[in-house]
């Protein structure tokens, strides 16, 4: 390996070069008790001096170990810069160079380079005179500690960058002293880190990869922007290839993806890509509710969780609170205000429609969480049965005849939920009386909220397939109150004190993805483990009300 001698020479600091004409330098490495006086006798041997200045602390007057000095032409600046510079001055080499005002200059880095691996014995002027034989020297300096020992690396800048190139590619490598060094491009702390393989902790390393992995999914959710589709309710037959298939007449699908188990069995959801937001639509609009073997799709557009969590409670804090009644106790008998001589019908046998719609102030009510009515108290979940008219008595008139009838008991009835291939059943009720009633008994559900339905008797089991058709046939309303009944059992099992509140937030969830709650406990179980989620975020940022908390929707998902 090539040996490079240590240049003793003098050098040319460039004063010829119009670029650094001035006639102000800078004076570094001045020794502690250095004085303007020392300065200016110095300086002055070289050329008419206009003025000098040590710098020194503001407050302690303790000198910074640099000053200035300012000749009246550049000619005797240029010669006292050739001159002076590494002159011991009360027993330490100073360091001469121009000054440059303009802070752009020293700090843009243009022309600096780095060298580290230097002998102890390389000072500042051995670093000079052997880099000042590729090009002009603007400054150059070996770091040191507090004693003034050499901590083995250095910095020069030339006048230009291709002066700089030349020593880089020269001396990078080479020995110095018998020292092979590195010589480099300068870089920035905040550029090294980057350029550089830093040790990292590992906490450090986890923040980094999180980061990364959470921007690399963000890019993928905004490349594929409208143009991914979310689809669930989907048979355990259906796979990839036929997910595929089904979705291939309405464009070019870029991706296509079940999602399965670690055991390999299909969650009943999956995603497509298509390559434009306009056959995306198309597919939604086309697919959306259809029959496929025998279940209902649900497609939507696919969404990340932190955009559809931050979009629920923007929506609810713009909500206006609503002061809540207090709670009625259990088992308190309560009926609807409805119209005139409803609750007699249910009582004195005059049938009412098979599915009461909801009243005015109670059952599931558009906006409202299940068991709130406005300005009104909750109000307890129980079915009542309905007689079917002919098989009782004729109603007595007046008040007085209706006294003397006995009233037939009320039993309070639960239909049930079937998940897939086994029927949830739920114990007859405690401190119930068990009394068969004549006639046919419908559940009719009114639904109030304050009342636990742990204790409800299983009316009928109904099959899911079942329950889609009969919603076919439903109107809205209807519809709402059918599902209810039979999703607030379940949810009321996973999450007894919220079970309303979390009901009623699943019920704005688009029809298909309720029915594939009903069939799959593991589904409910995970989007009432979110709604609750969601529930203590609010309550911890506001005081919530029942009002609000029913505008919270969960017709939305997730993107894997």
């Amino acid at each position: 390996m090539a040996q490079v001698p240590v240049q003793q020479q003098s050098v040319n600091a460039g004063a010829n070069n119009p670029n650094f004409v001035t006639t102000s330098l800078y004076v570094g490495d001045l020794e502690t008790n250095v004085t303007d006086s020392q300065l200016y006798d110095l300086f002055n041997q070289v050329g008419q001096v206009v003025s000098v200045r040590v710098c020194r602390d503001l407050t302690s007057r303790r000198s910074l170990g640099y000053g200035y000095v300012n000749y009246s032409n550049p000619q005797d600046a240029a010669r006292a810069l050739e001159m002076l510079n590494f002159t011991p001055l009360n027993g330490c080499p100073i360091r001469v160079m121009y000054s440059h005002r303009d802070p752009s200059n020293r700090k843009s880095g243009a022309g600096n380079i780095f060298i580290k691996n230097l002998d102890k014995a390389i000072d500042h002027k051995a670093l000079h005179d052997t880099f000042s034989a590729f090009g002009n020297i603007l400054s150059c300096k070996v770091a040191t500690d507090s004693s003034g020992q050499s901590k083995g690396y250095g910095f020069v800048q030339f006048d230009s960058e291709e002066a700089a190139q030349k020593a880089i590619e020269k001396l990078n490598g080479m020995l110095l002293n018998d020292k092979q060094v590195y010589v480099g491009p300068f870089l920035r702390k905040q550029e090294r880190d980057t350029a550089t393989d830093k040790a990292q902790k590992k906490y450090e390393r986890e923040v980094e990869l999180k980061q990364r992995f959470e921007q690399s999914m963000k890019e993928a959710a905004d490349k594929f922007q409208g143009a991914n589709l979310y689809i669930k309710n989907l048979d355990d037959s259906i796979g990839d290839e036929k997910l595929k298939e089904l979705f291939t007449p309405f464009g070019t699908i870029t991706s296509c993806k079940v999602m399965r188990d670690p055991n390999g069995i299909s969650r009943g959801s999956g995603f497509v890509a298509f390559s434009t937001p306009e056959e995306a639509s198309r597919a939604l609009l086309e697919m959306n509710g259809k029959i496929v073997v025998s279940k209902p799709l649900y497609v939507a557009l696919a969404q990340r969780k932190e955009d559809r969590r931050a979009r629920l409670q923007a929506q609810f804090s713009q909500l206006r609170p609503v002061a809540m009644a207090p709670p009625v106790g259990p088992r308190m008998p309560m009926y609807p205000p409805a119209g005139p001589g409803l609750g007699q019908q249910i009582f004195y046998g005059q049938a009412p429609p098979a599915i009461i719609p909801p009243q005015p102030g109670f059952g599931y009510q558009q906006q409202l969480v299940p068991g709130m009515r406005p300005g009104g108290a909750p109000m307890p979940n129980f079915f009542v049965p309905m007689v079917q008219q002919g098989q009782q008595g004729q109603r007595p008139g007046g008040r007085r005849a209706g006294a003397q009838q006995s009233q037939q008991p009320v039993q309070l009835m639960q239909q049930q939920m079937l998940p897939r291939g086994r029927v949830y059943r739920y114990p007859p009720g405690r401190g119930l009386p068990d009394v068969p009633m004549t006639g046919s008994m419908l559940p009719v559900p009114y639904d109030m909220g304050g009342m636990p339905m742990r204790d409800a008797a299983l009316s009928q089991s109904v099959p899911v397939g079942a329950l889609a058709t009969a919603l076919a046939n439903a109107s809205p309303d209807q519809q709402r109150t059918m599902l209810g009944e039979n999703l607030y059992p379940l949810v009321e099992q996973l999450e007894p004190e919220a079970a309303a509140k979390v009901t009623g937030m699943l019920l704005e969830m688009d029809q298909t993805e309720v029915l594939h709650l009903l069939e799959s406990p593991e589904a409910l179980k995970a989007k009432v483990n979110e709604a609750m989620e969601v529930l203590r975020t609010v309550q911890q940022q506001a005081t919530g009300t029942a009002d609000q908390l029913a505008s919270l929707s969960l017709n939305d998902n997730l993107v894997p």
